[in-house]
């Protein structure tokens, strides 16, 4: 439970502006919300309208939309809209060297995580009548004393904006941000992995997919794996998850087709040979960031979400959900203490902080646990016994995969939750085994 203080008066809102700084997707989210109260919203992105745009660049990252994000979506209407775009995935498919299959469910029947590809949240965003996008965007300065911004237009103007609240939500490398940077007892951290991933596409069969399609499909080899997601096209996107040494070591085609035949030889005639030749030397491997920081405000003036606040690497697929809940968090703290800044802002760091470090944390763990726990015998056990405890006792034990990605249970105390029941499972285990013997 969280205790508020509450003001008497409601302050008027559509007398304020709200800038939020970056139009993915959890900046358009938040001008949703920030309209659906009444504010004035301007929505600076320095990149172009990817709507409008001929060659769309970057990376093709699948989203796991799940509960956390759900919820978010749902508080302004969005919910059913985009999840009628999404894939269901029931479970993971683990494909072992002989190219046996099996299956671990995420969760119980009828608990699935929905893969997208694209969501419309800034067409969403353009709904409101108080919300105004701005592409080609680029923020130079701003100033933490008076909200001032300054913006670099793509014809080479610079225009000057003035808002009420600053709300940074424009990536891991945020441009908000190092402002923050600048001031005492900000604490920051960002940390590369030591792996990178590449992008393979697995082409349908005869207009078909060429796996099962509502599952998320991993080869682990302990070090390194590969994971397959299906798209809308009936393609799979394939991606590489290895240390950049390792990547290093391949350097012609032919030690490509040596390394899958090696490691992953049923992704072969399902990829193609002489896709794989190409493909694999088409990019680099990308990396991956994690980042943390505290805290997320500047005063009253400017609020961090989203990536800004806390990159995490990809590996929980709750990247996209956990900034979906920071506005839903931010817009239920604005609900409890009357929309005063001054108030709402501190309360958000001090409520959001411990679960967004939580989160990508168990990010950093899952990635060893899916390259490499889920091979083994008693990783297997250990999910049939939490399982059966949660079927005993549904409200007392409850799968850290399930509290994370199937209820809003706070990422921290899910997190406390699942060190406590770890030691239960243990004692039972233990027990068994001497009255066994």
């Amino acid at each position: 439970t969280m205790d508020y203080s509450t003001n008497d008066s409601k302050s008027t809102s559509k007398n304020k502006v709200v800038a939020v700084v970056g139009g993915g997707l959890v900046g358009a989210l938040n001008a949703c919300y920030f309209a659906k109260r009444g504010f004035q919203v301007e929505v600076f992105e320095s990149r172009e309208d990817i709507r409008e745009a001929k060659i769309v660049k970057g990376r093709s990252i699948n989203l796991a939309l799940s509960h956390r994000g759900r919820q978010a979506l749902k508080q302004v209407g969005m919910e059913d809209t985009i999840v009628s775009k999404g894939i269901p995935m029931h479970s993971r498919m683990i494909h072992s060297l002989n190219g046996t299959q099996s299956p671990i469910p995420y969760g119980k029947k009828g608990q699935v995580t929905l893969l997208m590809q694209r969501l419309d949240t800034p067409h969403s965003a353009e709904t409101y009548s108080t919300t105004k996008l701005n592409f080609a965007h680029k923020l130079l300065n701003w100033s933490t004393e008076t909200g001032a911004m300054t913006f670099l237009r793509a014809d080479g103007a610079k225009e000057e904006i003035q808002a009420d609240l600053i709300v940074g939500c424009d990536g891991a490398f945020s441009a908000i941000r190092k402002q923050f940077l600048r001031q005492s007892r900000f604490n920051f951290s960002q940390t590369y992995i030591p792996h990178g991933y590449l992008e393979l596409t697995m082409p349908p069969i005869n207009g078909e997919f060429a796996m099962k399609p509502n599952y998320l499909h991993i080869w682990p080899r302990n070090t390194f794996m590969m994971i397959a997601l299906p798209n809308l096209d009936k393609t799979f996107t394939c991606t590489l998850f290895m240390p950049f040494d390792e990547f290093e070591n391949v350097t012609t085609g032919d030690q490509v087709i040596e390394f899958f035949q090696k490691y992953f030889p049923d992704t072969i005639p399902l990829i193609g040979a002489d896709a794989l030749k190409r493909d694999y030397f088409r990019l680099p491997a990308q990396a991956m960031v994690s980042v943390k920081c505290s805290p997320y405000h500047l005063s009253d003036k400017c609020v961090l979400m989203g990536d800004a606040a806390h990159a995490v690497v990809p590996f929980y697929g709750q990247g996209m959900n956990a900034g979906f809940e920071d506005c839903l968090v931010f817009n239920e703290i604005m609900d409890q203490l009357n929309e005063d800044f001054s108030a709402v802002l501190p309360e958000y760091t001090r409520v959001r902080v411990p679960d967004d470090h939580a989160i990508a944390d168990l990010a950093m763990y899952n990635y060893v646990e899916m390259r490499s726990h889920v091979n083994s015998k008693w990783f297997l056990f250990r999910k049939y016994v939490d399982n059966t405890l949660h079927m005993i006792m549904p409200r007392t034990v409850i799968p850290l995969y399930t509290m994370v990605t199937f209820t809003r249970i706070r990422y921290h105390e899910a997190v406390k939750r699942w060190h406590w029941q770890d030691k239960v499972r243990h004692y039972i285990v233990h027990s068994s085994l001497y009255k066994g013997l």
